[in-house]
C-alpha cells in the first residue's frame, strides 16, 4: 500500500498550486510557436502561418494577461467570500487536486458552451474565433473582459463543496495551459483512445470551423468525454475540413475592432428604435446572431438551412422553411 503523503509532500503540492503557472507558460508559449513556425516554413509540416494575423493574435494575447490580470479581483474575490459558506474543507492533496481538475474541466464545459449560446459573454469570447487562420499564435488571441461575462459565477460551487479557491484558479490555469496545445494544424491525430478520452487539436480544429456541421461543437477544455457526454460532439471529416473563422469575418487586423466590435453591435442593437422590452434583453442575453426583424441567423438556423439545402447531412431537415443566410 503506497504511503500517504507526508506533511513536506503536502507542503510542495501547496507551493506548486500557489505558484502563477499561467505567467511561467508564456515563454513555453511562445518556444511552441516558434517550433511550428520553423516546421511549416522549412519542414513542410501541415498549417498556415501569417505574420500579420500572428502578430495581432500575439499582441491581443500579452494584452490580455495585464486587462484580465487587473480585473481579476472581481472573479478572486467573488471566490473567496464564496468561501466562507462552503460546507466542507478539502484538504490540498494530489487527489484532491484531481478531482477539482475533472470538476472545473465541467465547470469550463458549460462555461464555453454558454459563450456561444449567450450574447453578452460572446461579445467577450468572439474575439478568440476571429481569426480566420488556426495555429498556436490563435491560442493567446484572447478577450480582455473575462472577468465580466458572467459565467465566472460558474466556479462558486466548487467553492461551496470546500475546494480551496486558489486549486480552483489553479485548475482553470492548468486547462487554459493544456487548451493553448490544442491550436494546431501540424498534428493530424492523436492515438485512438487518446482521441476518445481528451480534446486533440482534431478535435477542437472542428471547434473553430465555421462550417455548419462544426457550429456549436467541441466544447471541451481538456477532457472530450463532456462532448461525448452531452451530445455536442462532432468528428473532423476529412472530406470537409474546418473553415475557420466567424461566420462573417470582420477583414481587420485592428485589435480593438476586434476586441469592441460585437459590444459595440450590442448597444446598436439594444438601444435601436421600434423594439419591445424583450426583443432588447433577447440582444443581450439571446443567441448570437438573434434579430427581432430575421434579418440575421443563429447558428441553428444556420444549420437547418444547410441541411435543407443538403450541404450538410449530419443535420436533421427542419420541418419548415427558414431564412436565407445573410
Amino acid at each position: 500500500m503506497p504511503a500517504l503523503p507526508g506533511k513536506g509532500d503536502m507542503h510542495m503540492i501547496e507551493q506548486i498550486v500557489a505558484a502563477k503557472i499561467t505567467l511561467y507558460a508564456i515563454p513555453v508559449f511562445f518556444a511552441a510557436i516558434l517550433v511550428e513556425t520553423l516546421a511549416v516554413k522549412f519542414f513542410r509540416a501541415r498549417g498556415k502561418m501569417d505574420a500579420r494575423d500572428d502578430g495581432v493574435s500575439i499582441f491581443l494575447g500579452l494584452m490580455s494577461v495585464v486587462t484580465n490580470g487587473a480585473t481579476a479581483f472581481l472573479t478572486v474575490g467573488m471566490l473567496f467570500w464564496a468561501s466562507a459558506y462552503s460546507v466542507a474543507s478539502i484538504p490540498i492533496t494530489v487527489l484532491s487536486v484531481v478531482a477539482c481538475f475533472v470538476l472545473d474541466d465541467l465547470r469550463y464545459y458549460l462555461h464555453h458552451r454558454m459563450a456561444h449560446r449567450i450574447r453578452w459573454p460572446w461579445a467577450m469570447h468572439v474575439t478568440h474565433h476571429s481569426s480566420t487562420n488556426f495555429n498556436l499564435a490563435v491560442a493567446l488571441r484572447q478577450g480582455w473582459t473575462k472577468h465580466f461575462s458572467g459565467t465566472t459565477f460558474l466556479k462558486i460551487p466548487l467553492v461551496l463543496i470546500g475546494f480551496d479557491p486558489v486549486v480552483v484558479i489553479f485548475c482553470g490555469a492548468l486547462n487554459a495551459i493544456y487548451q493553448f496545445f490544442l491550436h494546431t494544424e501540424t498534428i493530424d491525430k492523436m492515438p485512438r483512445w487518446f482521441e476518445a478520452v481528451f480534446n486533440t487539436p482534431s478535435h477542437h480544429r472542428v471547434h473553430h470551423g465555421k462550417n455548419p456541421r462544426y457550429l456549436d461543437a467541441n466544447y471541451a477544455g481538456t477532457l472530450i468525454i463532456w462532448d461525448r457526454m452531452f451530445g455536442t460532439f462532432v468528428a473532423e471529416d476529412p472530406e470537409d475540413k474546418p473553415d475557420y473563422g466567424l461566420v462573417k469575418d470582420l477583414e481587420t487586423f485592428n485589435p480593438l475592432v476586434i476586441i469592441f466590435h460585437e459590444y459595440a453591435s450590442i448597444l446598436k442593437d439594444v438601444f435601436g428604435r421600434g423594439r419591445t422590452l424583450k426583443e432588447r434583453l433577447l440582444y443581450l442575453v439571446g443567441q448570437p446572431g438573434y434579430s427581432h426583424d430575421g434579418s440575421r441567423q443563429t447558428s441553428l438556423q444556420i444549420k437547418a438551412a444547410a441541411a435543407q439545402a443538403g450541404t450538410d447531412p449530419s443535420s436533421p431537415v427542419p420541418a419548415a422553411p427558414v431564412q436565407a443566410i445573410v
